[in-house]
């Protein structure tokens, strides 16, 4: 998908499931699975203790978008070195996520061609990733935060897009909505890892219809 077209479908879809931990054959069941509940847009993070050694998040990132094609986007998470960038946008990864904000990784990511989503927590920090090429800025950890603190930060910086992770759920997620955030991003509160374990994928599915159903109420 276009850079774009990509944009305006996070900001319609709002809800990125965050796969931590998640590989092989667990994360195309698992993708199948939010499919299947409405959710279309995936992470799939990096596990930084592992140094060089990424092939399983690389390898969950190519199964996801070979297998259920344009069902689902998927993107890498806590990427955090341009080499990262270069790996995962080979591997399908349409958009990449940081848990900071560094410059030398947003003009990577924006010189590839793909959406970026720098993490971010103040003002500063913020403004900063905007300045320097970010498409969205995530706010995390947000559920630590606040919508409250969400609500302010928008008050001089509403032409930022915001994301809140970390700490978001489907009780907390329209007060996030009212607060201005342009969308989520929703790791162990909905990609349960021991249902995961315990092949029970339909209870992803059920779980992530509950989020979609929230955000449609939320929105209405």
């Amino acid at each position: 998908m276009e850079r774009e077209a990509l944009i305006q479908l996070i900001k319609e879809e709002k809800l990125i499931a965050i796969m931590r931990g998640v590989y092989g054959d667990d994360a195309v069941r698992t993708a199948e699975a939010l499919v299947k509940g409405g959710i279309r847009l995936m992470e799939v993070p990096f596990d930084q203790s592992m140094g060089e050694n990424q092939e399983n998040t690389l390898n969950a990132i190519r199964r996801i978008t070979s297998e259920l094609g344009a069902d689902v986007h998927a993107g890498a998470g806590t990427v955090m070195t341009p080499d990262q960038v270069k790996w995962a946008s080979d591997a399908g990864s349409e958009y990449m996520i940081t848990p900071n904000m560094d410059p030398d990784v947003i003009h990577k990511t924006r010189e590839l061609g793909r959406v970026m989503i720098s993490g971010a927590l103040t003002p500063s920090e913020i403004a900063d990733a905007w300045k320097y090429g970010s498409d969205f800025v995530k706010v995390f950890p947000a559920g630590s935060m606040g919508s409250s603190y969400i609500k302010a930060v928008r008050a001089p910086l509403k032409h930022i897009p915001l994301m809140a992770v970390g700490g978001v759920d489907e009780n907390n997620l329209q007060e996030f909505l009212q607060a201005g955030v342009s969308g989520f991003g929703i790791g162990g509160n909905l990609v349960n890892r021991d249902w995961i374990e315990a092949c029970e994928f339909e209870k992803l599915t059920a779980l992530a219809k509950l989020y979609r159903e929230r955000l449609e109420e939320a929105l209405n």
